[in-house]
């Protein structure tokens, strides 16, 4: 059965997430920003992310736990190569102001760090490693966040043509090692025990 709590944090996820992705796609594109590109399409992968936590709790679902972060650790890989093509390819490119993508990473960087606090709360407390995984991801939505946000306030400012790409860029690492840790099937390091 779904707890109430955890029904209503992932409701909140999903539609902050559904959110965020459209309009830092929209202001992406408007801009021509690798770095809301990134943060966009890393919307898209906790939004599935999201979506496991519910299916786990439906009983004739057959979800496998490994599979579901075996998949999520190759779309994290994927998109942090996805990221470097783009940033490298894009890395000259004239990137528009984008107050869209400004309001949007900084409503994140407000927005995510509640959730994931919440989530890892609820993860302790039902020992839930799915959730506390889903919470890992809520935290890194904040970097990814921080770093978009200031590359965008930066080419806002000074308009130094290359700083999006570098801000892309920025954002591969903790891509790789949220991917890496998805794979191994790692906890996070919220203090829940491992099923």
């Amino acid at each position: 059965m779904l707890p109430r709590q955890i029904a209503w944090l992932q409701a909140v996820t999903i539609l902050w997430m559904v959110a965020e992705c459209a309009v830092s796609l929209r202001a992406a594109v408007q801009a021509h920003s690798a770095a809301l590109l990134a943060f966009g399409a890393d919307s898209i992968i906790e939004l599935l992310s999201a979506i496991v936590v519910l299916l786990q709790f439906i009983p004739r679902f057959p979800l496998r736990k490994p599979q579901a972060e075996r998949t999520a650790a190759i779309l994290l890989m994927v998109l942090a190569v996805a990221i470097v093509w783009i940033a490298v390819s894009s890395w000259r490119r004239r990137v528009e102001p984008s107050p869209l993508g400004i309001a949007i990473t900084a409503l994140a960087l407000i927005v995510m760090p509640v959730l994931a606090a919440l989530k890892r709360r609820q993860a302790r407390i039902l020992n839930n490693r799915v959730l506390a995984a889903d919470a890992t991801q809520s935290a890194t939505c904040s970097w990814l966040a921080a770093v978009t946000l200031a590359g965008l306030a930066i080419n806002f400012v000074w308009h130094i043509p290359w700083i999006d790409s570098v801000a892309a860029l920025a954002a591969v690492p903790i891509l790789l090692v949220e991917g890496q840790r998805t794979w191994r099937g790692d906890p996070c390091s919220c203090g829940c025990a491992v099923s």
